[in-house]
């Protein structure tokens, strides 16, 4: 879709350059407040498949570990809380959208190994269009990682019951995608955004 591409370039472009003074101030802080880099980048399935580098900044201590975020994690650095509780971690995959590797508005880019466990006929689907920085299922399961927390299996809770439900987001959306629910997705957004920070 043209004009969705060109809606990406053009509101991530103005968003990079009016978020300038902020990204220099989240990145003093993440320096100030643990060692490491100033982003996290790992390896996500874009479109038709193709692995691309989701970039964020960094909230946790660089150290390997699980592939979701649990709760209250020990991994996560004293700023970094903020940066999630906000969203503000994810600002950075504007370059990602401008770059043409994400959209503004799509299912979430997954990582390849949760991926290889879609069922086929919904992995094509979902993989058919650019993964989003934002959707329906990002909107309704805001507090993911407090869900898992719960669990006394997180990685099965998240393979068994929060995938599948962020897969029917995902098809849905695919299939019925339009540019205006795409704006209304965005407002939607901003929205839940403003109310977190309010």
């Amino acid at each position: 879709m043209f004009v969705k591409r060109m809606f990406d370039v053009v509101l991530s472009c103005l968003g990079l350059i009016i978020l300038i003074p902020l990204f220099i101030i989240v990145a003093i802080l993440i320096k100030l407040t643990s060692t490491g880099s100033v982003f996290f980048c790992q390896n996500r399935v874009g479109k038709n498949g193709v692995i691309f580098k989701i970039i964020k900044f960094r909230t946790m201590i660089e150290a390997s570990g699980a592939q979701i975020t649990i709760g209250k994690d020990y991994r996560i650095t004293s700023i970094g809380h903020v940066l999630r509780k906000f969203k503000i971690d994810e600002l950075p995959q504007l370059v990602n959208v401008f770059l043409g590797e994400m959209s503004l508005v799509g299912p979430r880019p997954e990582v390849p190994k949760y991926v290889a466990i879609y069922p086929d006929s919904i992995r094509q689907i979902v993989l058919s269009v650019r993964p989003g920085i934002t959707d329906w299922a990002s909107l309704s399961m805001i507090n993911e990682s407090e869900i898992l927390a719960k669990s006394s299996d997180p990685e099965a809770e998240y393979i068994n019951i929060i995938m599948p439900k962020k897969l029917e987001f995902a098809v849905k959306y695919v299939q019925t995608r339009t540019f205006w629910q795409d704006c209304v997705i965005l407002v939607a957004t901003l929205k839940k955004m403003y109310s977190l920070s309010s």
